[in-house]
């Protein structure tokens, strides 16, 4: 597992909830027992990353810490330990690519290779030149099945190929909302590809 650090000096000088967000973090705070409200950590600092556009900066991990009364270091520690928070701007379109061994095996180092050649950045390097892309290599993504796989925001693409990773990118680009999730081949869920076997319709 590589450091992880925050950048000195990147990002606002300052980082406050919206009204909305505010809100919802109260009702975080509120499913945990009374003088418990540090264990809102994780949320509320996912909740500041989207705020944020899909990063988190100082001032960003401060303000979560001040917000659960909390040692600053301690909030620093979970943001720098878990790699679904990232400590530097991210493109429009973030990609998770999935490199634990069942996506491995599966070919997730050739959509590595893809990212690197379409996007113009290795892992973590930050955003594209035109900001659209950046990618990130992670730890399992929990569809070792339906391997390789990625994963844009709260959504994972799995089953892919070469072809259909670089289809997807483009889909992606246009409109996050509009590709096909789950798996990209004729497969329900984690169901065996090609669809069922047994206990078809007319099977006696």
């Amino acid at each position: 597992m590589s450091v992880r650090r925050l950048v000195p000096g990147l990002g606002p000088d300052s980082f406050e909830f919206t009204p909305e967000n505010q809100e919802w973090a109260q009702k975080q705070i509120a499913k945990y027992p009374a003088g418990r409200q540090q264990s809102a950590v994780i949320p509320l600092l996912d909740q500041a990353q989207r705020q944020m556009d899909g990063w988190l900066p100082e001032a960003a991990v401060r303000y979560v810490a001040d917000y659960l009364d909390m040692p600053y270091i301690r909030v620093y520690e979970v943001a720098t330990f878990y790699t679904m928070f990232n400590l530097k701007p991210v493109g429009k379109v973030h990609v998770q690519v999935c490199g634990t061994t069942p996506c491995w095996l599966r070919g997730a180092e050739d959509l590595k290779e893809v990212c690197r050649r379409k996007m113009g950045v290795d892992k973590d390097q930050g955003p594209s030149e035109d900001g659209t892309y950046s990618w990130t290599e992670m730890e399992c993504l929990g569809a070792c099945v339906n391997a390789p796989m990625i994963q844009v925001d709260d959504e994972t693409y799995e089953d892919l190929t070469v072809e259909r990773f670089e289809a997807l990118l483009d889909e992606l680009a246009k409109d996050k909302s509009a590709p096909k999730t789950g798996p990209q081949i004729d497969r329900q869920f984690s169901a065996p590809a090609g669809g069922p076997t047994v206990l078809k319709k007319g099977d006696a």
